[in-house]
């Protein structure tokens, strides 16, 4: 593994069964530690838990919250469900991709920042939502998204 600290790769599979079952804590154990799922990891949890790389890829693919791609340290996150929506995030999006010169799902250049979306945060009453690193800031207007950055 040459771009990944193999002994961080190692310790995360060390700390759960080598069974199939596992996968899904296990990439999500790597993409807490390196920000997205590098190629070498995913690798080496197909050997450990003795199941077809394209079945890690996969997985690994399929969940939105997983990224072959870094992510910024810092990430902002807006909800576009229905009532966030129908509430403005529409504007919020365009409010913080010019103030960020980034595009939703892009990373900053210096992998500090990280803009993207999702269906659905689950906190309808305060639409609209952004969270920042998860905290959730709610009832927000493109000015109030823009002070949290």
């Amino acid at each position: 593994m040459s771009v990944v600290d193999e002994s961080l790769v190692g310790r995360i599979l060390d700390s759960r069964p080598p069974e199939p079952r596992y996968l899904l804590p296990i990439l999500q154990e790597i993409q807490a530690a390196f920000r997205h799922l590098p190629r070498e990891a995913l690798l080496a949890v197909a050997g450990r838990l003795k199941v077809p790389a394209a079945r890690v890829f996969s997985v690994a693919g399929f969940y939105k919250a997983l990224s072959f791609t870094p992510k910024g340290e810092r990430l902002l996150t807006v909800c576009q469900g229905t009532a966030c929506h129908l509430r403005g995030a529409g504007a919020l999006v365009e409010s913080l991709e010019k103030r960020l010169g980034l595009r939703m799902g892009q990373t900053s250049g210096d992998g500090r920042l990280g803009l993207e979306s999702v269906n659905c945060l689950g906190a309808c009453a305060l639409a609209p939502v952004v969270t920042v690193d998860g905290d959730v800031h709610g009832h927000l207007t493109p000015e109030k998204a823009q002070e949290l950055v």
